[in-house]
């Protein structure tokens, strides 16, 4: 069988990396980053909620942040939207959702069904919201969850308290806690309107998802 020598070259390049190692290594300039969980990095200012430090990332990312403090908030300020809009066709993909709001005779409501392409809007929930970064999390185990919140125009989510985490990890815990074994095979994550800047270097918004996105917080 044929071999190879090592050569002497090579052998003098391998030797000096093996003293280099047995040398003591260039002293990590920060040591306490390895100490510290990640998390303390990104925490929010201590006098705001989750729920205000969500508002705000949300706000920054370019979405509409809507308070209603009760569900007649959320039915007027639906109505209040749609009429300034001069929208006649929402879908909404919720159902308990659509059938609260089409009983409180929001006309303009439509159920969610894929031949009306042409709707102005999509009404959805969300599987959380994510404060740190102003994200909302989806997944395909919602209704109609892999189309709704990325085809219409504008998307509009109902957000409620309990479903508002620090950050991603804590999300998808949540997410676990849900669904057990039997987690989502999509999972996403939204954090403000659909942004592109494939052309040209130019960013444009609503060329793979919604140009707008608002957000009904609804506290209660």
């Amino acid at each position: 069988m044929q071999t190879f020598k090592t050569s002497k070259a090579r052998e003098n390049i391998l030797r000096k990396v093996r003293t280099a190692l047995q040398e003591d290594a260039v002293p990590m300039p920060f040591p306490e980053v390895d100490k510290q969980p990640a998390a303390s990095f990104f925490r929010p200012p201590e006098e705001a909620t989750p729920e205000e430090a969500f508002a705000a990332g949300f706000t920054r990312s370019g979405g509409h942040f809507v308070f209603c403090n009760s569900q007649e908030d959320l039915l007027q300020n639906l109505q209040l939207l749609a009429e300034s809009r001069n929208w006649t066709e929402v879908l909404c993909a919720h159902k308990s959702l659509f059938s609260f709001l089409v009983n409180n005779k929001l006309s303009f409501v439509r159920e969610f069904n894929p031949a009306h392409e042409r709707a102005e809007a999509c009404i959805t929930d969300c599987e959380a919201a994510i404060a740190r970064t102003g994200s909302l999390l989806f997944s395909s185990k919602q209704n109609h969850g892999r189309v709704a919140p990325v085809y219409f125009p504008v998307h509009i989510v109902v957000l409620q308290p309990h479903q508002v985490v620090p950050d991603i990890g804590d999300a998808l815990k949540l997410m676990k806690q849900k669904y057990n074994d039997n987690l989502p095979s999509m999972l996403n994550l939204n954090t403000g309107p659909s942004r592109t800047a494939d052309i040209e270097k130019t960013l444009v918004t609503g060329v793979h998802g919604p140009k707008e996105i608002f957000c009904f917080f609804l506290n209660q």
